[in-house]
């Protein structure tokens, strides 16, 4: 195998595990929180506040970026100047895959702050999928290590 298609290979396996990625809704379940027990507390939102969401880096948009980068540049001139041309790309593609992931990822989200009817306030993040204004009567439903906002 060319060191060519190893690279190509590598670059397409990356950019198919960045699909995988997963964002979940206020009315998206996994299938582990199904027909399991979850606690529902009643309150009033107290405040909206816009955040965003980032799920964090998974490294695919930067491998993407430099392999592919790498590859352009490696075009470029011959001898050394092509060996530098590689590395230059790659450096830039893998600047330019970091931030086209983390823009990718991103997502407009909600934190929701509740006065419970016992008293107590809580605060929840969520995706901003549902519409919450101050004073309206909410449910808190929470298990199986998530806690959601809803009407």
């Amino acid at each position: 195998m060319t060191r060519f298609t190893m690279t190509t290979a590598a670059a397409l396996s990356a950019l198919l595990l960045g699909g995988c990625a997963y964002n979940a809704g206020s009315r998206d379940y996994r299938g582990y929180q199904v027909m399991g027990e979850q606690a529902v507390r009643f309150g009033v939102v107290d405040s909206v506040r816009d955040v965003r969401i980032n799920p964090g880096q998974t490294g695919v948009g930067t491998f993407g970026g430099a392999t592919l980068g790498g590859i352009a540049g490696s075009t470029v001139g011959g001898g050394s100047g092509q060996a530098a041309g590689a590395i230059g790309g790659a450096i830039l593609g893998g600047i330019l895959g970091t931030q086209i992931e983390k823009s990718a990822n991103e997502r407009p989200g909600v934190e929701v702050t509740v006065l419970l009817d016992s008293g107590k306030y809580v605060a929840v993040v969520q995706e901003a999928d549902e519409p919450f204004r101050p004073g309206d009567r909410v449910r808190v439903v929470s298990g199986h290590g998530t806690t959601r906002v809803t009407h």
